[in-house]
């Protein structure tokens, strides 16, 4: 069987399933999360996921940057969490079946509920810990799923697969409503690109050629997530040392869509402010990119010159472009240019400034004050997130239980005729 009949089939299994998950009751869909959650912080599971990891990350070794195994790596306190995550899931409330209730003056009585997407295909990159949130968010919202990961990570996913597979059979619901594709090659993500009428809807999760082929190549509807060129702005009013906190905090695990990778200095305060905020950065040895203005003040030892693809770039290392701007207007005009409307916070102590801020910027999540670390469905109260839309589409910023689910009308009437 070659790769194309045998994705078709996984496919084709998921979408089979899909419609008995849909009409699953909520117990059972919490006892298949609450099943895989026990599975994982049991000992003999646990050491057998972190023996499938480390066999994961020798081979990645080498061919990826220190920042990006570190994004790989599962360790005890990392499963721990992954785990507590599918709790907090188990805790929300059913997605499903809620809706809006209207009579039609003839008696036509219309019901508007909410009922799942169908089946969801998801290709993402290095981080492991998307197998179980991916899943665990479509068989809450009622959806199938098939996953189609990385290379860097294919023995760690194929594990939280089979037992997130195995919690369903326990829960009694079918084990094909997740699908997992063992083949990492481009032309296993193209063929699950092209499954339209078995994938409803395809969620790609990774660096910007990744979302930008899946954007450009799919005949199947794509919710955009991921790529993160975030910005701080620091105004005139900005309180020094708490700028510079939230901006080394913001830069702490330099491999996540969130954290911040250019930062914007009113020119009023940036010949002050720039040691400050050096002097946090090199607790983390960051590697400063600025413009003129930065590097004068800072010295050729310090930053080195910015060049256009610098603000371009979502680094994934510890490495930040910074430029002196005049302004409000022009920081928002730098970032509506150059961000990829994921999230983008401003620093300041003028409300006035913070909320014409916020107002003007193009983006999924804008902060005044807030670390741009805080776009996370966990942080927002959604358990986890399946991504983070950069769309317009209906789901954008955390893609949680809501974002996965569509409408259905549903209407009565005693034999009415138009």
């Amino acid at each position: 069987m070659n790769l194309e009949q045998k994705i078709a089939d996984l496919c084709g299994k998921a979408k089979a399933a899909s419609y008995s998950l849909a009409q699953s009751p909520l117990s059972k869909r919490n006892n298949a999360l609450g099943f895989l959650a026990e599975k994982l912080v049991s000992g003999d599971v646990m050491r057998r996921i972190i023996e499938a990891n480390e066999i994961d990350l020798e081979a990645a070794r080498g061919s990826i940057s220190d920042v990006m195994l570190d994004r790989l790596r599962l360790d005890e306190t990392r499963i721990k969490n992954i785990a507590a995550a599918l709790v907090k899931i188990i805790s929300l409330a059913d997605p499903l079946g809620s809706g809006d209730v209207w009579t039609r003056p003839n008696g036509m009585v219309i019901r508007r509920v909410r009922v799942p997407l169908g089946v969801v295909g998801m290709i993402y990159e290095s981080r492991p810990n998307v197998t179980v949130d991916s899943a665990a968010l479509c068989i809450k919202s009622g959806n199938a799923v098939v996953l189609r990961g990385g290379k860097e990570a294919l023995n760690s996913n194929a594990v939280l697969a089979d037992l997130t597979k195995l919690a369903l059979s326990e829960a009694g619901l079918d084990a094909d409503c997740v699908q997992f594709i063992g083949d990492t090659s481009r032309e296993s993500a193209n063929i699950l690109m092209r499954r339209r009428g078995k994938i409803d809807v395809l969620i790609p999760r990774g660096g910007a050629s990744l979302i930008r082929s899946v954007a450009e190549n799919a005949s199947v509807p794509v919710i955009e997530t991921g790529v993160g060129n975030c910005h701080i702005f620091a105004d005139e009013s900005a309180d020094f040392e708490a700028a510079a906190n939230v901006i080394l905090k913001s830069k702490t695990r330099a491999s996540v869509c969130n954290s911040v990778e250019t930062i914007l200095i009113a020119e009023k305060i940036h010949g002050d402010f720039l040691p400050v905020m050096k002097r946090r950065l090199d607790e983390l040895n960051v590697e400063i990119r600025g413009c003129a203005k930065t590097c004068a003040v800072l010295g050729p030892a310090a930053a080195k010159m910015a060049t256009e693809e610098d603000y371009c770039t979502e680094y994934n290392d510890y490495i930040l472009s910074v430029k002196v701007v005049a302004g409000l207007d022009e920081a928002v005009a730098h970032i509506n240019k150059y961000g990829t409307r994921h999230s983008e916070a401003i620093l300041t102590r003028d409300i006035k400034n913070a909320r014409e801020f916020q107002g003007r910027v193009d983006a999924a999540a804008v902060y005044a004050n807030v670390s741009t670390r805080f776009t996370d469905g966990e942080e927002f109260g959604f358990g986890a997130e399946i991504g983070i839309s950069t769309s317009m589409l209906h789901a954008r910023g955390p893609v949680g239980l809501p974002e996965l689910t569509t409408v259905k009308y549903l209407i009565d009437g005693d034999n009415l005729v138009r």
